[in-house]
């Protein structure tokens, strides 16, 4: 698993890999109210793309891998991945 988050500053999904972040241009526009989505995530295992909330990318909630492949669950904390341990 990658463990830093590496920001991407152009929307190239074909060359974003596991760890980058792409910030949506509308970040905080579209989803919940109180927890909108607020960037892109290559998984840092896998590299599958998927939607992350801004309480997410605060550290404040754990993102889970979106992939059926793939059971990385982790947590952002200053742009450092920290993988969950299992129960």
């Amino acid at each position: 698993m990658v463990g830093q988050i590496s920001i991407v500053t152009e929307w190239l999904p074909e060359e974003m890999g596991p760890g980058s972040i792409f910030v949506l241009e509308n970040a905080g526009e579209v989803g919940a109210e109180d927890d909108p989505y607020w960037a892109v995530l290559g998984c840092p295992e896998c590299g599958t793309l998927g939607l992350i909330t801004r309480r997410q990318m605060r550290g404040l909630l754990p993102v889970i891998c979106g992939s059926n492949q793939c059971p990385a669950q982790f947590m952002i904390s200053d742009e450092v991945v920290v993988p969950r341990k299992a129960n």
